[in-house]
């Protein structure tokens, strides 16, 4: 099954990929309008027409005997989904295992267990709203499954551009976090920080009072 979602993502058969594409565009298109009850109830009854349109017809070409009377989609009521008992349980504990890791995650962000990644967790936040602003989630979805369907190509024909450039981002971070590491923020002066002067001038103060009152 993965093996033939990479083929679809990977456009190996550019008529099948055309046509899922164009599906998922179409059918988030329609929820801008439509409810997802109609959309659902709308694209089920078009398929259904056509498959048992295509059915009578084969059936009536067996019939006439201008046909074999092979069913028209066999190849897919053979098609295994099926799951065995340990794949089944594999997948059920690998989904247990990532949504409670989730939920832990997202508990130690709204509860402050780190005061640098909740701060950070508060400012994506902020900007997700103002992108809030601009789209709403089936924009992004949409979006999402153009890139989907668009990245992997575009990378597999334009690698080295892509790897290049990647690369030369990747030693712009590493030479600005070893300019950082190499020059740490120096201390203030004596003179000017506040916590080093403020003792002594409370302390003289405390002598020249004590010497006034003996």
């Amino acid at each position: 099954m993965s093996s033939k979602v990479m083929d679809l993502i990977y456009w190996k058969d550019m008529e099948r990929t055309g046509m899922v594409l164009t599906g998922l565009v179409v059918g988030l298109l329609s929820l801008f309008q439509l409810s997802i009850i109609t959309v659902v109830s709308t694209l089920s009854l078009a398929i259904m027409c056509f498959t048992i349109s295509v059915r009578i017809y084969y059936k009536l070409l067996h019939v006439l005997q201008l046909g074999d009377g092979v069913h028209p989609f066999q190849s897919y009521l053979e098609l295994d989904i099926s799951l065995s008992g340990e794949e089944a349980q594999h997948c059920m504990q690998k989904a247990i295992v990532l949504s409670f890791s989730a939920i832990d995650a997202l508990r130690n962000l709204i509860f402050v267990g780190n005061l640098f990644n909740s701060l950070k967790f508060l400012l994506l936040m902020y900007l997700v709203t103002f992108l809030g602003n601009l789209c709403n989630g089936l924009t992004l979805l949409i979006i999402g499954v153009i890139a989907v369907f668009s990245f992997p190509l575009f990378y597999t024909k334009h690698q080295d551009k892509v790897d290049s450039c990647f690369v030369a981002v990747q030693a712009h971070i590493d030479n600005i976090k070893d300019l950082a590491a190499d020059h740490p923020p120096t201390p203030l002066p004596v003179e000017l920080n506040p916590k080093l002067t403020e003792t002594p001038l409370r302390e003289g103060g405390a002598t020249h009072c004590h010497s006034k009152m003996s």
